[in-house]
């Protein structure tokens, strides 16, 4: 109940108690194994994603068991409750997808009622895939009661039976290369049968392992959390001292808003910026900003990007996964470097109580001789790859990834869709060609409704061979798994009358993807 400064952590489960008229509520825990000592202590809660659904949460109830015993050895009363998950991997390419982005309102809502509606001081989080960190965290924002995200971690890579690593990403492409002939059906099999061998999130720079190192950057998750991998002996570790964190947050009263200012953002977006993160990162910042009230917008990404190289030889554009980077030191190895450079705000306060300074003041360097990230003066660009997009198709914004491109423009018809299962089947029935720039409308957040993810259709157009030769647009949103000459989240969407509505079919349409810090779409004048 205490600390030896005679502090009561209980700064809301003292609703409960406390007081002979809270007896019916305390018989109720009772029932669930609490003592009379345990009504002296602070009550942490441990969110738990776990899930059967998805190879990203399969193991978090586990997770959640170590997250529950370092919060009561710390001096926590803990209890675990579980909260939803989707799994883009399934959902992706039909209509499922537009439950993904719902669910992390769902996700948020549902931590943010019970955490109320019983009265717990403290949270510890626990997410996997994609749409759980940002819900956990729009959650421990709005709650501001202590609180760390604990990520589940990255899966291990897989093997195809030619020895080639593999990951969720190469089934999307190989599908591709069997619709264009590349690939026989018993190689395409095997790759569905290797690419994902255990628990754990989708292995590249993807849009999970993004927003958990964004996380860490941020503060709210302990040092190495984003890069521990989900079936290691350091992952439990990370969750049960996470468990002890949140009560000595409790100790020193330090609330998520102390931690989540607009510098410690801004120290998110240059560590996505440098690791060549996802395009998802600017929704979900956006609205992890909104609920601690930081004014973050879309000029703070780009004025961040020109400053930031990329230095991660990560998928989906470049060699390695996140398993890789944890074996040469991680995203606090990387974050090390940040912060030497001057690039990372080195005195904002994190969930050990410390500053990021202090903090990567005992984390290990980089490994010597390692090649997943590349030296500071020889980097992959000098500046980040996720540009925001202005221009007269998108007058309110737009987002691209330019990791990985060879190429920078493409001028050539447009082949315009009402929906992603149409443009699919035109690419796999050929009929999209070397040149055309695809629009994909009606995807957006009202007229998805719920803005999918479209790594389906990018990952078959890489895998026939188009990734350099096809450009596609659209309203909706891409998975952190996409690559290639893409643009997504045009604003406004169609679906309220943005420009992007009133495209015609075969109209030549050119594509620049470079003009100093800015991108542009337009028509061709005839």
């Amino acid at each position: 109940m205490t600390t030896n400064e005679n502090k009561d952590l209980r700064i809301r489960s003292i609703d409960i108690s406390e007081g002979k008229n809270r007896s019916p509520n305390r018989a109720m825990l009772r029932a669930v194994g609490f003592s009379d000592d345990d009504f002296k202590k602070p009550m942490i809660g441990v969110a738990s994603t776990w899930s059967e659904v998805t190879p990203c949460n399969i193991h978090i109830d586990q997770l959640a068991l170590k997250a529950k015993d370092g919060a009561k050895d710390g001096g926590g009363a803990p209890l675990i409750f579980n909260t939803i998950t989707v799994s883009d991997g399934i959902s992706m390419g039909h209509e499922g997808m537009r439950y993904s982005l719902p669910s992390r309102e769902v996700i948020a809502d549902s931590i943010e009622t019970v955490m109320g509606a019983e009265r717990l001081d403290g949270l510890v989080a626990i997410g996997g895939c994609d749409k759980n960190m940002p819900g956990c965290m729009i959650a421990i924002g709005r709650l501001n009661v202590p609180a760390v995200f604990v990520y589940g971690g990255t899966i291990a890579p897989g093997k195809s039976k030619h020895g080639k690593d593999i990951d969720i990403v190469s089934v999307f492409e190989a599908v591709g290369q069997y619709s264009a002939g590349k690939m026989d059906e018993e190689d395409l099999k095997d790759i569905e049968c290797h690419a994902c061998p255990g628990a754990g999130s989708c292995g590249g720079m993807y849009t999970a392992n993004t927003m958990a190192s964004a996380i860490e950057a941020m503060g709210m998750s302990l040092p190495g959390s984003a890069s521990n991998p989900a079936e290691t002996s350091e992952k439990l570790t990370d969750c049960y001292e996470s468990g002890e964190a949140v009560v000595e947050l409790l100790r020193q009263g330090i609330y998520p808003k102390d931690i989540m200012t607009k510098k410690a953002f801004e120290n998110a977006i240059t560590v996505v910026m440098a690791l060549g993160g996802s395009t998802n990162a600017f929704l979900h910042l956006l609205a992890i900003a909104h609920s601690v009230d930081v004014d973050l917008t879309l000029d703070d990404f780009d004025r961040i990007r020109k400053k930031v190289p990329h230095l991660a030889d990560l998928k989906p554009s470049g060699k390695y996964v996140m398993h890789d980077l944890h074996s040469v030191g991680g995203v606090s190895a990387v974050m090390k470097v940040l912060l030497e450079k001057g690039l990372l705000h080195g005195d904002c306060i994190t969930v050990t109580g410390k500053t990021l300074a202090e903090n990567l003041a005992k984390q290990d360097s980089l490994s010597e001789g390692q090649t997943v990230i590349r030296p500071f003066d020889q980097p992959i660009r000098d500046s980040g790859p996720l540009y925001v997009l202005k221009g007269n198709l998108a007058p309110e914004g737009g987002i691209a990834k330019m990791s990985g491109l060879k190429i920078r423009k493409i001028t050539g018809p447009a082949k315009v869709f009402d929906s992603e299962p149409e443009a699919t089947k035109a690419v796999l029935d050929d009929e999209i060609q070397a040149g055309d720039i695809v629009v994909i409308r009606y995807a957006g957040p009202k007229g998805g409704p719920g803005m999918s993810e479209m790594l389906s259709i990018t990952g078959i157009i890489v895998g026939k061979g188009l990734g350099e030769e096809v450009g596609l647009i659209t309203d909706g949103r891409f998975s952190g798994g996409t690559h290639g000459l893409v643009v997504g989240h045009v604003s406004p969407e169609a679906q309220v009358g943005g420009p992007i509505a009133s495209y015609k079919q075969a109209i030549s349409l050119r594509l620049i993807a470079k003009h100093k810090s800015y991108l542009f779409i337009y028509p061709m004048k005839s």
